[in-house]
């Protein structure tokens, strides 16, 4: 267990440090973190509206910090290229992450188009092919659910055989517990967005280096 442990603190340090500069993506984060909180709350009580939430607003503020305001040229921080940096991501970077949004964006007209989904709420009893606007948002909310189930399993599954079990174990318990991580670890970036620093100065991150090469 302390190997695991070990293990997800250095995942969780190097998303921060390589991809969690910007104040305002520190920020969005925040935001999301607590959004995606009342999220899995939602989740035992109404799944399809937890979804709709989680996609809608969670992933959205998210991922628009990561897209629009992160820094993606080189890390001086670090000493890494933004390629280099691509390459190395345990988890989904930004070209994994446009394919994942991609099947995102085009499921609601899926639904609509295919109401009953090849007999697929039939065959799981969860719900019926949508007759107003309002069972269509809860069918796409149950479909946008499932996506996050594969999308997290399918790269957990993937980082079993890219590097090992333990890699692959330690990133799924990593996202599902980034929102109370995030929130511990961004509560203050409103604050410094605020007083105008829009680039965290990361100078824990440039004293631990020292520290390392010393």
């Amino acid at each position: 267990m302390s190997t695991f442990a070990q293990a997800l603190a250095e995942q969780r340090w190097d998303d921060h440090r390589y991809y969690h500069q910007s104040r305002i993506n520190q920020s969005l984060h925040l935001v999301s973190a607590l959004s995606f909180l009342v999220a899995y709350a939602l989740l035992f009580i109404d799944p399809p509206a937890a979804a709709l939430l989680a996609w809608c607003f969670s992933m959205t503020t998210r991922q628009s910090g990561h897209f629009f305001f992160e820094p993606q040229g080189y890390d001086h921080v670090n000493q890494a290229s933004n390629d280099h940096k691509e390459a190395i991501k345990v988890g989904y970077n930004l070209s994994r992450k446009v394919v994942l949004l991609s099947v995102w964006a085009a499921l609601p007209a899926l639904v609509w188009l295919k109401p009953d989904l090849w007999g697929l709420w039939a065959a799981t009893g969860i719900s019926a092919p949508h007759a107003d606007w309002t069972g269509w948002l809860r069918n796409v909310g149950w479909v946008w659910l499932a996506l996050g189930v594969a999308g997290l399993l399918l790269r957990t599954v993937h980082l079993f055989f890219l590097r090992d079990v333990k890699t692959g174990l330690v990133w799924c318990t990593k996202i599902l517990t980034d929102p109370f991580h995030d929130v511990w670890l961004y509560h203050k970036a409103p604050l410094a967005l605020l007083r105008g620093e829009l680039i965290d100065p990361m100078d824990h991150v440039r004293h631990g280096a020292a520290a390392g090469r010393a």
